[in-house]
């Protein structure tokens, strides 16, 4: 990268442009602020907007009457990894975000069949209140909203370093991909809203560029990162399409290449019951009989009904339409990288305990644990997008500039995400997990020479991810460690990443 660096400054800054950067700059900007709107993509990108499905879920609970019931829930299907806090001010946040959506005028898609089991989020027990979210609609009513805030938006521009003095963040350096430049905003507050871990995984279901390096830049900075090892893990499509999310519903009516267990049938009915693996229900044994089949994955064949589900009906409409084809004529499946249950931890604010510096969306964690109820991504980034927003817009003015590091050009990270599909995916062990940190290692001293911060970056994202994962000898939720298959009672905490004073990321239990 070129050393010609721009200077720009606002109140607050915003990193990533997804639904909870989206939700922050406004919520800022309603408050008084400048506020300016930075993304490594377009405007309105990152998992939020990944095109490999339909739309996106929104659940929350059936009135007040529902909450205590729900939060109750969600701390269950957590295992004992979520904050109980951060779950109630999820919950209690969910009808306010919903209703600040209606009068933006975003159109909110309910059921016509409510009641319908495909409607039951996935790991929960009971129908909730639930939306779908169409981007399209969500895009055109926040885009205009943004215009009339005076939201000054900046595309293509990615997070390397903060800028800190005295402890505290006052700013932040870009890198500019169309310009060649780094571009150094001064700010009384960052908001971090820059999505998971996905794209560190080379078969994923979200975009490239969402690395959880903001996580890496929040570390280096004294944020603390937690539940990290709990990544979602999800059937998708290899052919005839990659990179599209498969409709978990549909497994109940399904046939699994090499899945022959003596009861199938009724793993099969189970498994449909949620999007993600988890080690915590008796179907993992699909989950791992995809993992076994290796890079192809494994075929799916159907008996499907007359009239399909309305649920299920969505997803065949979306993908014909996408695709031209119906996703029953001859596929295969196989595990994929898909959204983070852990990040950044925050408090309700999104205050990350480093000031001026905050977060939101699936940065961050603590109001999900091991496993998270399906629609609750959104909902998370709806609702501490906008508390992240109106928090960072007190910020007090700054004094004066601080200090980062230096900032250089991209590197090509294949070999990363290639280690990680072999040692991180389903089937974790120690000796697969301790030759990632070897890989890890050389990539370090090969990106020494280039001084890559965008690879030191993800890097560092890897490494938290890792050193996580190792830390957990049970299986939990979204993690599984083949070596211990079995959930352990006495690791039922969230752990808690940190920075040791060498530099290398360290776990312990979160107090």
């Amino acid at each position: 990268m070129a050393c010609e660096k721009v200077a720009t400054s606002c109140d607050v800054l915003v990193v990533g442009a997804g639904i909870a950067g989206c939700e922050a700059a406004l919520a800022a900007a309603g408050s008084g602020a400048r506020v300016l709107l930075a993304s490594a993509g377009q405007t309105f990108s990152g998992s939020s907007f990944f095109p490999g499905t339909w739309g996106l879920g929104l659940v929350g609970p059936n009135g007040e009457r529902d909450e205590e019931d729900f939060v109750r829930t969600i701390l269950g299907v957590g295992r004992g990894m979520a904050v109980p806090g951060l779950v109630r001010a999820l919950v209690h946040g969910v009808g306010r975000a919903v209703a600040r959506l209606e009068a933006r005028g975003v159109e909110l898609r309910g059921a016509d069949n409510p009641d319908e089991r495909d409607f039951i989020p996935c790991f929960d027990s009971r129908v909730r209140c639930w939306h779908g979210l169409g981007r399209a609609s969500y895009r055109d009513a926040t885009e205009a909203a943004l215009a009339r805030a005076g939201v000054e938006t900046l595309p293509g521009h990615e997070l390397l370093d903060l800028v800190e003095r005295d402890g505290r963040i006052c700013g932040a350096v870009l890198s500019d991909s169309a310009g060649g430049t780094a571009r150094v905003v001064g700010a009384n507050a960052v908001v971090l809203a820059t999505g998971g871990f996905g794209g560190l995984f080379s078969r994923t279901l979200t975009v490239p560029d969402v690395l959880g390096t903001a996580a890496a830049v929040a570390l280096r900075h004294g944020a603390r990162l937690v539940n990290l090892e709990f990544i979602q893990i999800m059937p998708g499509l290899v052919e005839p399409v990659r990179n599209v999310v498969f409709n978990e519903r549909t497994f109940r009516y399904a046939r699994v290449e090499g899945f022959d267990a003596p009861d199938a049938a009724e793993l099969l009915n189970s498994r449909g019951g949620h999007g993600p693996f988890t080690a915590s229900l008796p179907d993992r044994a699909v989950d791992l009989s995809l993992a076994a089949a290796g890079e192809r994955g494994a075929a799916v064949s159907y008996d499907l009904p007359g009239r399909l589900p309305e649920f299920m009906q969505t997803y065949f409409t979306w993908f014909e339409g996408a695709f031209g084809r119906r996703p029953d004529s001859g596929l295969r499946i196989a595990p994929y990288a898909h959204a983070s249950n852990g990040g950044i931890l925050v408090d309700e604010h999104g205050f990350t305990g480093v000031p001026g510096l905050y977060a939101c969306g699936e940065a961050t964690g603590g109001m999900h644990g091991a496993d998270r109820i399906g629609g609750l991504s959104s909902a998370n980034g709806l609702v501490f997008g906008h508390a992240a927003g109106i928090a960072a817009a007190r910020c007090p003015a700054r004094d004066e500039e601080g200090s980062s590091r230096s900032v250089t050009e991209k590197t090509d990270l294949r070999d990363l995400r290639r280690a990680m599909d072999q040692h991180c995916l389903i089937g974790r062990t120690d000796d697969g997990l301790r030759k990632m940190g070897r890989v890890l290692d050389e990539l370090d001293e090969r990106n020494a020479q280039a001084r890559s911060a965008h690879a030191a970056n993800a890097i560092l994202s890897a490494r938290a991810l890792v050193t996580a994962m190792l830390a957990r000898t049970e299986s939990r939720g979204a993690h599984f460690r083949a070596d211990f298959p079995h959930e352990d009672p006495a690791q039922a905490r969230p752990l808690v990443v940190t920075l040791g004073k060498d530099g290398r990321p360290v776990a312990r239990p979160l107090s």
